[in-house]
């Protein structure tokens, strides 16, 4: 589902720095409270980031892709690939648990020997986006939650065994199939996320270009070139496909009707819905709903 993803939102995210625990070359974080959606941003790190989600909802939103998950997933960012927070939400006994980790944490030497070769390969891949599928969640999450009880050598051997799962894998997904250039200035970091934060609020209203452009200090012609050039989306495809994503999350947690949902998520219009959404889904609503059943059933 969503192979070829939805359009980034910023080709201009802040560098985060990242600084693992004495004595260790991987940087790993769980979190078993409910996550405050309101606190995650557009950003980008030079270490990779292996993210599991073993209960929870939220967005996944990687490079070029925007999508809706529900219950879990598990994802693989390469080094300086553009993404925002995860899990809004963690259900009971949820958790979401990352592992940070540059591609040469045991050296240029090692990554290169012939053994590594598909590992390699893997953190190249990364550079996409990966998200990985049921079958591997269910081999792969338990080994991830279970890396915070090991240290020193242990964790590693433990890591590079996650590692090489995922290496051979076919079980996967390419996320952000386009890649990205990234390039970053913090004035245009500040207009992004300005525009990235107001849309996450109000794209279930009617948003003009005036009120956006506005938001941050430009005309409508400098806002809307400044806007393509840098997303390669006009702003109206933008919370087209945020409508479409919320819309997906209705389809999937709720009994509401197919029209119902499409004047909550901020269409005024069902056909330009159904339109939409088969754009950005590849499939209609319709059909969207029933895939979801059949799984669930």
């Amino acid at each position: 589902m969503y192979q070829n993803g939805i359009t980034m939102i910023n080709k201009k995210p802040t560098l985060e720095k990242l600084s693992p625990s004495f004595g260790s070359s991987l940087l790993i974080k769980q979190h078993i409270e409910k996550a405050d959606k309101n606190y995650a941003f557009w950003h980008f790190h030079p270490e990779l980031e292996l993210v599991y989600v073993n209960k929870g909802e939220g967005k996944t939103h990687i490079g070029n892709h925007l999508s809706y998950f529900n219950n879990s997933q598990l994802i693989l960012i390469g080094a300086n690939l553009p993404h925002n927070g995860f899990a809004d939400r963690l259900t009971a006994n949820g958790t979401e648990t990352t592992v940070q980790f540059k591609s040469e944490f045991l050296g240029n030497d090692f990554i290169n020997i012939p053994e590594m070769a598909k590992v390699s390969a893997l953190f190249g891949l990364a550079k996409k986006g990966i998200k990985f599928g049921i079958e591997t969640k269910s081999i792969v999450g338990p080994k991830i939650n279970k890396l915070l009880d090991y240290s020193g050598l242990e964790r590693v051997l433990k890591f590079l065994e996650i590692l090489n799962i995922l290496a051979k894998t076919e079980d996967y997904t390419l996320l952000n199939a386009d890649g990205i250039a990234l390039q970053t200035s913090p004035q245009d970091n500040d207009k992004i996320n300005i525009i990235y934060k107001y849309v996450n609020a109000n794209f279930q209203e009617h948003i003009t270009l005036d009120e956006i452009a506005d938001k941050v200090s430009m005309t409508v012609p400098a806002f809307c070139r400044y806007f393509k050039k840098t997303t390669g989306r006009t702003f109206t495809q933008l919370v087209n496909e945020y409508r479409v994503v919320h819309a997906t999350k209705l389809l999937n947690e709720s009994n509401m009707s197919i029209a119902d949902i499409c004047f909550e998520c901020g269409f005024n219009n069902f056909s330009h819905f159904n339109k939409q959404f088969n754009e950005v889904t590849g499939k209609s609503a319709s059909n969207y709903r029933k895939e979801i059943k059949q799984i669930i059933q």
